[in-house]
């Protein structure tokens, strides 16, 4: 059994700031030469959130507009009365989509279909340098 990590950053703006990090990802099995394993991506902190998706302007905006109807910006948050830092909202949406996945490795590649990449969402309301980590074990 073989296991590799890589972790990488990344700057990403405000409030649903997105980037695709299937290459990234990728990469990472390549270099680790698994054949036959899983890929468990890890987008560290709790503001932030890593999920797949078709990574086109359509589903990006379904996604956030999806997003505010159940955690919307304005609505009343008791982390924000504790801490005052105004995203009560990004903890509640990090929750809901989570902060990490697990994608299988097949023949040394990733088991995704053609329109479905891994992406790294930001939705805290400042500005975050995001740090991903992503651990390969198989063989």
């Amino acid at each position: 059994m073989l296991t590799i990590s890589r972790s990488f950053s990344f700057q990403l703006p405000a409030e649903y700031g997105h980037r695709d990090v299937t290459s990234d990802v990728a990469q990472t099995v390549a270099e680790s030469g698994v054949r036959t394993g899983v890929a468990a991506v890890q987008l560290v902190g709790s503001t932030g959130a890593v999920t797949t998706i078709e990574y086109e302007p359509g589903a990006l905006e379904d996604l956030r507009r999806a997003l505010d109807t159940i955690a919307p910006t304005d609505a009343h948050y008791e982390h924000n009365a504790r801490w005052g830092d105004g995203n009560g909202f990004s903890h509640i949406r990090s929750a809901l989509l989570k902060t990490g996945i697990s994608v299988p490795i097949v023949d040394g590649q990733l088991a995704l279909g053609t329109w479905h990449q891994v992406v790294a969402i930001n939705l805290d309301n400042r500005a975050r340098t995001r740090e991903m980590v992503v651990v390969v074990i198989g063989e």
